[in-house]
């Protein structure tokens, strides 16, 4: 099996989970959704082009080593807002009239701080975007790639690259990154896979998850439920 992977790490990320009302949580490690959003905006693919984001997601296997999950960090966040429905193609635009017209919304938004992932994708089902596509354009991004909000951007390069491996630990044990040590990152001695339903881990499975995080509309916002298993490794 061919697998690309690629790092993550960043002073913030923020992973999402259900959102209901002025609550936004974020998850212990990425979702899929937000990868495979990450890639797109690598790839150029745009928001409103629904067709190309469920291609994707439909034919890409997801797994993620959390070599540190961070810490939590907890914003009282507020975001003026106008009343009206129209686009705007700016924040400025979108601020720009009758201040008497701006709305305040108060919401609570988690992040987490110095989380360090290896993400692991590998083709399940044909696509116009073949990981050697997918890596180079992970090396020059069409768009800017963000760690699931814009105010996370990615601290360090990706290192995108592919291996041949017989499963996700082998995948693992044969990609090269950057030492983190110089650069005063400490990692925790323990580290944890989470990887797809029908993934080949080559290691025993401890548990099995439940994610609402595989991307249906990304113009409706709608998800919808994806198994995924666990297994922590040293």
């Amino acid at each position: 099996m061919k697998y690309l992977l690629f790092r993550l790490y960043g002073p913030m990320s923020s992973w999402g989970d259900i959102a209901v009302g002025e609550i936004r949580p974020s998850f212990t490690h990425p979702s899929k959704s937000a990868i495979l959003g990450l890639v797109a905006a690598a790839l150029g693919i745009k928001r409103n082009e629904e067709e190309k984001h469920r291609s994707l997601a439909k034919a890409l296997g997801f797994a993620v080593l959390v070599e540190s999950a961070g810490f939590p960090l907890f914003d009282y966040h507020t975001a003026q807002v106008p009343s009206g429905k129209e686009n705007y193609r700016t924040r400025r635009q979108e601020l720009w009239g009758d201040r008497s017209d701006l709305n305040t919304i108060l919401s609570t938004r988690d992040y987490r701080v110095d989380g360090l992932y290896t993400t692991i994708l590998w083709v399940k089902k044909h696509c116009e975007f073949d990981l050697d596509r997918i890596t180079v354009k992970l090396r020059q991004p069409d768009f800017i790639l963000y760690l699931g909000r814009k105010s996370c951007p990615v601290a360090l390069p990706l290192e995108a690259q592919t291996v041949d491996a017989e499963s996700l630990v082998d995948a693992v044990g044969k990609v090269r990154f950057l030492d983190m040590v110089p650069l005063g990152f400490k990692h925790s001695g323990h580290r944890n896979l989470y990887w797809d339903d029908d993934g080949t881990a080559g290691i025993e499975q401890h548990n099995i998850f439940e994610r609402r995080d595989f991307p249906l509309s990304r113009g409706r916002w709608q998800f919808d439920t994806r198994k995924e298993r666990h297994a922590a490794s040293t």
